[in-house]
């Protein structure tokens, strides 16, 4: 089965919003995990909007031997006041898995995947750290991405295929073209020798179709969705829903 990753950083939205510790994103986790899921991910960022790194640290200890722990982040943003840096922390935790997105300042959100024949050589050391402190390496990457082989050269384990675009087109409702798109881009992977997983923009609408196109699916990294549909029907109650879905 898919695995179902949980992304709390909504819940840090909302908590930071206020400040204060609620809502409480140990006890988010832990609801997370009681229901089911297999996986909690978080993306801290170093303008700390959301996630922060002692959140980071405290999930590690909740998490761990438990289910996965996914860390998202850019790995080539420089440490600043109370973030550390992506490696930095991945050194401290030892997370299950790191995933590795090129996004700025900026972003409200991700939106694009690396370049691998361009980006690899740069990633290169940061992956092998990675793994020699027993972290799964997953590069996020856009649909349609080619170059698999590069990833695979450096020590790269997954790639996380950018759902956004398809998720935006299943919601205008001709999701066709964007689907393909991304079967495409994990069949190339596959054969090249990487896992597969996905994420941004998933819901429990346009989940059950992608997960039915794309076999050997890994992962799936589910928030902002999940999120919000959880203020109507409860958290555990819609964590159950996306995993019978992916059943």
């Amino acid at each position: 089965m898919t695995l179902l990753s949980v992304n709390l950083n909504k819940i840090a939205v909302l908590r930071n919003s206020r400040g204060g510790n609620e809502p409480d994103m140990a006890r988010a986790a832990v609801t997370c995990i009681e229901a089911g899921c297999g996986g909690i991910t978080v993306h801290p960022r170093p303008d700390l909007r959301h996630v922060r790194p002692d959140d980071v640290r405290a999930l590690a200890a909740i998490l761990r031997g438990r289910v996965e722990y996914n860390i998202e982040g850019n790995p080539f943003a420089a440490p600043r006041g109370a973030y550390p840096g992506l490696l930095a922390l991945a050194r401290e935790v030892r997370p299950t898995q790191v995933t590795l997105v090129p996004d700025s300042d900026g972003q409200i959100t991700s939106d694009h995947g690396f370049d691998l024949a361009q980006d690899a050589q740069r990633l290169r050391p940061l992956v092998a750290e990675l793994r020699e402190l027993g972290c799964r390496v997953s590069l996020f990457v856009d649909p349609g991405a080619t170059g698999f082989e590069h990833a695979v050269a450096i020590g790269v384990q997954r790639v996380e295929i950018y759902t956004g675009p398809y998720a935006h087109a299943f919601a205008e409702g001709d999701a066709k073209e964007q689907l393909e798109l991304c079967v495409e881009t994990a069949r190339r992977a596959q054969q090249a020798g990487l896992a597969v997983n996905a994420g941004h923009d998933l819901s429990q609408a346009n989940l059950g179709t992608l997960r039915v196109a794309i076999p050997g699916l890994a992962e799936v990294s589910i928030g902002h969705a999940l999120i919000g549909e959880a203020l109507y029907e409860g958290l555990a109650a819609t964590v159950r829903k996306y995993l019978q879905i992916l059943r």
